[in-house]
């Protein structure tokens, strides 16, 4: 199947009991048996609901994966990730990471024996000095939360493959979603996705997902899931799955309002710098161009006015952006990293990869372009 078609059936099956083309909300605990042990495939929704089967089947057919799993959040979908390491293994992530997880890393799993690294992975070459024997887990979002850095997923797989074939290269591919690119196509073993934002489309659920191609993987990620407990509930599954139907023809609009919002924030005398990978002027546009189909929604730019209080100028005068945290909703939403997303990140690490006081971050949704750039424009003259 073509990926517009893979959102809407892949891996689905009509409701067998009445033919239902939507699987039922299965708002249940628990499941009969006709004997100890013995029952139709499902025996408490802990470990296995049908209405999240059905969801977790299309996750790993739009990823190109062989299984999927569907968590109570994104968080616990990394949580689950880094479970399956041990004290003293070595983890090396990318410099400019979402607030959450850099605070998980560092705040929860430091504490119990994992190391941490962060690296520039502009360059797919500056990993090779951090890989060592304890390396064990190669951490990449790209393109990067708030800074829209591209790592190219296939030239730092094979770097690491090629020093140890037993490091495990997870991808967080939210912004990006599948439909822009296939990070498990590209070598990786791990693909995650805070479902909350693309994936479910509609700022309705909070939710994550892992997707994976090897089986024994897989197997450990099931029993994790299992045995921690964060999954998703059977509503919210119905609503993700629900929006994986439709992020082929939303990611289209996403793509199309981002990249002509880029345009005019290049242009625009209040602002400094755009960071976007759709332009030319983006360090890594090459790399962009080749492992993603698009460039997608997510847009960050600086004011020239390097003051906390000019960015609050213009966020606080927007009307058809909201000011809120989350992203890839169908609603335009607009973001302070320093005082929202990533506060948790210190000040110093803040600084030294360029989260500054002026960084605004766009989620672009599907609304006219026109009304989009006119509020834009209007927030602007109050800078």
């Amino acid at each position: 199947m073509k990926f517009n078609t893979k959102t809407i059936h892949g891996n689905q099956q009509h409701e067998p009991a009445t033919g239902a083309v939507m699987p039922p909300i299965f708002q249940t605990s628990t499941f009969a048996q006709s004997s100890p042990g013995k029952h139709k495939g499902y025996e408490y929704a802990r470990a296995a609901n049908p209405t999240r089967t059905a969801l977790e089947n299309a996750f790993a057919a739009i990823e190109n994966g062989t299984h999927g799993f569907a968590f109570a959040s994104g968080l616990s979908a990394i949580d689950c990730v880094l479970r399956l390491l041990n004290p003293e293994d070595e983890v090396i992530a990318g410099d400019d990471l979402y607030g959450g997880t850099y605070r998980m890393f560092t705040r929860l799993f430091a504490k119990y024996g994992l190391k941490f690294t962060f690296v520039d992975f502009n360059d797919a070459n500056n990993i090779i000095k951090h890989l060592t024997e304890k390396t064990k887990l190669v951490w990449l979002e790209t393109p990067t939360n708030p800074l829209m850095k591209i790592a190219d997923i296939k030239a730092i797989t094979t770097i690491v493959k090629s020093k140890n074939k037993n490091i495990l290269v997870a991808v967080d591919n939210t912004f990006a979603t599948p439909y822009l690119q296939l990070p498990l196509d590209l070598g990786a073993d791990i693909v995650m996705h805070s479902a909350t934002k693309y994936l479910g489309g509609h700022s309705d659920l909070v939710m994550g997902a892992l997707m994976v191609k090897d089986a024994k993987l897989a197997e450990e990620i099931h029993f994790i899931q299992f045995a921690a407990g964060a999954v998703a509930g059977p509503m919210d599954s119905f609503l993700a799955l629900r929006g994986v139907k439709t992020l082929h023809i939303r990611m289209q609009r996403h793509c199309e309002n981002g990249n002509s919002i880029a345009k005019y924030l290049v242009k625009h005398p209040k602002v400094k710098e755009v960071f976007y990978p759709g332009l030319e002027t983006h360090s890594s546009f090459e790399i962009a161009k080749k492992q993603m189909k698009d460039f997608g929604g997510m847009v960050s730019f600086k004011l020239k006015d390097e003051s906390q209080k000019a960015a609050f100028a213009f966020l606080e005068h927007l009307k058809v952006f909201t000011l809120a945290e989350s992203l890839g909703g169908v609603e335009s939403l607009a973001n302070h990293p320093v005082t929202m997303t990533h506060a948790s990140i210190p000040k110093k690490e803040r600084d030294a990869i360029g989260i500054s006081d002026s960084l605004i971050r766009l989620s672009v949704g599907i609304e006219d372009s026109e009304d989009l750039l006119k509020d834009i424009e209007t927030a602007f003259s109050f800078v």
